[in-house]
């Protein structure tokens, strides 16, 4: 279980896909970045956009400031080593979920094979938190609407109360008004 959410810890949301880095895996495949990206290119038609792009500078400056705040929080033995400098030609190469199963028709280890299962469980495992997430989203979308009818009902009883206590207030007015005209003695 510790695996998967070390691997949950690498996964991140790159221009609307969830993605790990090429580094990320490497560490995970027990191999170095460079033997990982020579795989992918070796067998490039493997990899379409949609499963494999390269970052941009900015994307990876924004990505290594979410980790380096991700490891001031986490105890010392959790802490997860990255390459804090990359040649500018080097920018690292983020893969979608699809990219990560292709990378096992590639990698053919044991470690490799044994790793892309936990990574399947881990993207599965993350799938579901944000089912959950988006179940939980729902359900407060219903709990205002219902508060917003109840506030509209309620404004509504408030008014006639107001009403009924208006009419009320103008009886008693009008029983107690001077009377004008003739005055009958009994």
């Amino acid at each position: 279980m510790q695996i998967i959410k070390s691997i949950q810890n690498r996964i991140y949301e790159i221009r609307g896909e969830r993605a790990m880095l090429d580094f990320d895996l490497a560490v995970l495949y027990e191999v170095e970045t460079r033997v990982l990206n020579q795989a992918v290119k070796r067998n490039i038609k493997r990899f379409p956009d949609d499963f494999m792009f390269q970052l941009t500078r900015h994307e990876f400056e924004g990505i290594m400031t979410q980790i380096e705040n991700l490891n001031l929080g986490m105890s010392s033995q959790f802490v997860m080593t990255y390459p804090t400098k990359r040649p500018n030609s080097a920018l690292p190469y983020a893969f979608t979920e699809q990219g990560v199963a292709m990378l096992s028709g590639i990698l053919k280890s044991d470690k490799a094979i044994n790793m892309n299962i936990a990574i399947m469980r881990a993207f599965v495992d993350v799938r579901k938190i944000l089912l959950k997430q988006s179940n939980i989203n729902e359900q407060l979308t219903e709990i205002n609407e219902r508060i917003g009818e109840h506030d509209v009902q309620l404004n509504e009883l408030y008014d006639a109360m107001e009403n009924l206590i208006d009419e009320k207030i103008a009886q008693i007015k009008w029983k107690d008004r001077e009377r004008i005209g003739f005055k009958i003695k009994e």
